[in-house]
C-alpha cells in the first residue's frame, strides 16, 4: 500500500482546519498507477472480511479449496484508492477536517471485470459538499481504470461533524432505497473483537484513530473504538455474495458499531441486507446484479 507516514503527518494537523459555511469542493484529482495488485494483501483483505475470492483462478479459495476465475472482492478497488483519498483529504485545498471523519455511505459499481493481473489506474476526486444536520457532508468519487477504460467506480460521503447555523436540516446525498417495512429475517451472527480496527486497519490503510483505541475514540465522542464502516459493508456483501459476483452494492451506515460486540446479518434473499445489534440498526443496504435506488 506504500508508505502513508507524510500523510499521517498532514492529518494530525486537520483537526485545527475550520469548515466554512462558503466551503466549495475541491478541483484537486489524485491519480495513482497504473500499479500492479499485491497477490499477499488481496488474500488478507479477503481473508479479514470474508470473501472466498481472490480474484485468481490458480490461488487457494480463502474459505478452502481451489480458487476459481472470478472478480476482485467488489470493495477491493476502494481500498486501493484509499492513499490517493488520504493525498486528497490532506491537501490544503481540502476544507474538511481528516481527523474524525464518518464514512457515512456508499455505492460502487464495477463496470468491466478486474483481475488480480491487472494494473489498475485509480483517481479519487471530491464531487460534492452538501450540509447536513451534523455537520458538512464530502462526496467522493473514486474510479478504477484499465488503459483509460472506467471499470469500477465508487461514492462515498464522509461527514465532518461541527455545529451548523440555524439548524440547517439534513439533505441527505446518500443513495436512497425503500426502507423494508419490518426487520429482516437474521441469517447469521458476528462475535467482533476489540482488535477489528487495528487489524482491518493494518490492512487497509484506514488508521482513522476513532477505529484503533478506547481512549483516541473518546477524543471524537465514541464511547469505544468503532469498527470502520467498510469493514462492515465488505462482510455484509461477503456474507451475502462470498465469490463477489454482483456488480451493483450500496449501504447507508446508521449508527456506529461499537468494538467489542456482537452483532447480528439479516437478508430478505433478494439482494437487501441488513447489519443490526438487538433492535439497534447499524447498516442497511443492498447487492445486486443492478441499482435499487429510487427517489
Amino acid at each position: 500500500m506504500g508508505s502513508l507516514l507524510p500523510l499521517a503527518a498532514a492529518a494530525a494537523r486537520s483537526p485545527f482546519r475550520k469548515v466554512r459555511p462558503d466551503a466549495r469542493p475541491p478541483k484537486t484529482r489524485v491519480t495513482l498507477g497504473p500499479r500492479p495488485i499485491a497477490r499477499d494483501h488481496l488474500a488478507a483483505y479477503a481473508r479479514i472480511c470474508g470473501f472466498r475470492t481472490t480474484g485468481h483462478p490458480d490461488e487457494a479459495g480463502v474459505a478452502g479449496g481451489r480458487g476459481r476465475a472470478a472478480p476482485l472482492p467488489p470493495t477491493y478497488p476502494h481500498v486501493l484508492g484509499f492513499p490517493a483519498a488520504m493525498r486528497l483529504m490532506t491537501a490544503r485545498d481540502f476544507p474538511l477536517p481528516l481527523l474524525g471523519l464518518v464514512h457515512t455511505w456508499i455505492a460502487l459499481t464495477r463496470h468491466a471485470p478486474l483481475g488480480v493481473d491487472d494494473r489498475p489506474e485509480i483517481t479519487v476526486h471530491t464531487e460534492s459538499l452538501s450540509p447536513h444536520r451534523r455537520g458538512t457532508e464530502a462526496t467522493l468519487v473514486t474510479e478504477a481504470r484499465l488503459d483509460g477504460e472506467l471499470v469500477w467506480e465508487s461514492r462515498s460521503g464522509y461527514l465532518a461533524r461541527h455545529p451548523r447555523p440555524g439548524g440547517t436540516p439534513d439533505e441527505d446525498p446518500s443513495p436512497r432505497q425503500p426502507p423494508p417495512a419490518d426487520p429482516l429475517p437474521e441469517t447469521a451472527s458476528w462475535d467482533l473483537t476489540a482488535d477489528l480496527g487495528r487489524r482491518y486497519g493494518s490492512v487497509s490503510g484506514d488508521r482513522n484513530p476513532i477505529h484503533l483505541h478506547p481512549l483516541t475514540a473518546r477524543a471524537f465522542g465514541f464511547p469505544r473504538a468503532i469498527a470502520h464502516g467498510m469493514w462492515t459493508f465488505a462482510r455484509c456483501l461477503a456474507e451475502l455474495d462470498p465469490d463477489g459476483e454482483h456488480p451493483y452494492a450500496q449501504a447507508a451506515f446508521k449508527a456506529p458499531v461499537l468494538l467489542p460486540g456482537t452483532v447480528s446479518f439479516a437478508t430478505d434473499g433478494q439482494g437487501r441486507f441488513q447489519l443490526r445489534r438487538g433492535e439497534r440498526l447499524h447498516l442497511t443496504g443492498f447487492s445486486g446484479e443492478t441499482s435499487a435506488r429510487c427517489s
